[in-house]
């Protein structure tokens, strides 16, 4: 089984600035980890590897610091990766990015594509779901489980508001993890004595059949009108009184909001 899983280096969010005149995000200086959803979907691809064979290639899309993410993946186990870095591509939102991604993958042999349900930096849920239509493959989104592979059909359990679904999708597909659903390992030693045997591969747009048109701001029919920091506002006063007092008190203020039936 060949299996891509599609990984997002982010900022760290207590971190997040705005560019005031493009309403992007700025990356420069900011500490940057894996998004969570991302690891999760790594760590599923490589217990699937050891259960079944096959290889697990990670890819990305991204400045050329994201390479380190891409080693740190590689020393988990991850056989080879790839780094999509254009200054091209700087802008690009969710649909840019999934064409880009998408084009790229047509390139590759696969059975499988995992992509975390979303990135923390954007928290849109909506890469996944594109990629598989740009590709036109089934997918299954917000897993909590991978419970077997069963032929040519991945059995997985889908977590929703109310339920858990236990669905077959046929392979080729495309599904979506979350970062409850395991504990990432970490690397070892093994994997790092041998990352010399291995090299991220870097694309640009040069490498895809994609026209300019379609990626960065100018492809992107999502635009930021403004952004702007919420104002801070005031504690709400502070009132001492008894236990009865302070029971009518709650009732008075639930009151309007609350539909009273008559029972009788």
């Amino acid at each position: 089984m060949n299996i891509l899983v599609l990984v997002k280096q982010v900022p760290d969010t207590s971190a997040i600035k705005i560019d005031k005149e493009t309403n992007t995000l700025i990356r420069t200086g900011v500490t940057n980890i894996i998004n969570p959803d991302d690891l999760a979907g790594v760590e599923e691809a490589l217990k699937l590897k050891e259960k079944y064979g096959g290889t697990v290639t990670s890819i990305t899309m991204g400045p050329l610091q994201a390479e380190a993410m891409l080693i740190e993946l590689m020393a988990m186990g991850v056989d080879q990766a790839y780094l999509l870095s254009d200054r091209r591509f700087a802008g690009s939102d969710t649909w840019a990015t999934s064409k880009i991604l998408s084009s790229f993958i047509q390139t590759l042999d696969y059975d499988l594509i995992i992509a975390g349900y979303q990135a923390i930096d954007g928290d849109t849920a909506q890469v996944g779901p594109q990629v598989a239509e740009f590709l036109d493959l089934p997918q299954v989104t917000h897993l909590s489980e991978i419970i077997e592979l069963d032929g040519d059909e991945l059995v997985v359990v889908k977590k929703t508001d109310y339920e858990l679904d236990t669905l077959a999708v046929k392979l080729p597909a495309l599904i979506t993890t979350r970062k409850e659903m395991n504990t990432p390992r970490q690397m070892n030693a093994f994997e790092i004595w041998n990352l010399d045997k291995k090299k991220v591969m870097i694309k640009t747009f040069d490498d895809l059949s994609i026209p300019l048109s379609d990626i960065g701001l100018a492809g992107s029919p999502t635009k930021v009108k403004k952004t702007y920091t919420r104002p801070v506002t005031t504690k709400a006063p502070k009132v001492e009184m008894n236990e009865v007092d302070a029971a009518k008190k709650i009732v008075d203020l639930l009151y309007p909001y609350m539909e009273v039936k008559s029972h009788g």
